[in-house]
């Protein structure tokens, strides 16, 4: 499974949502989404956007977690 780590760069970076969605150009209700996990998909264009904004690599942001169940 693909954990996304936005609220683990958000802390590092010591960011706000509100700053991230400001960032990005996002609603908050999406990067909320996005830093809770809750979403099934994420386009390139997103993530280049994300690690802009937190000035980081994709590998920061994405983890593979081999076993995780989907429903965490």
């Amino acid at each position: 499974m693909i954990i996304i780590n936005v609220d683990v760069m958000l802390a590092k970076r010591k960011m706000s949502v509100t700053e991230l969605t400001e960032r990005v150009g996002f609603t908050m209700a999406n990067v909320s989404q996005i830093k809770n996990g809750k979403v099934r998909a994420l386009k390139i264009s997103t993530l280049n956007k994300l690690c802009e904004a937190l000035d980081c690599q994709p590998g920061d942001i994405l983890e593979y977690r081999k076993g995780a169940d989907e429903d965490e």
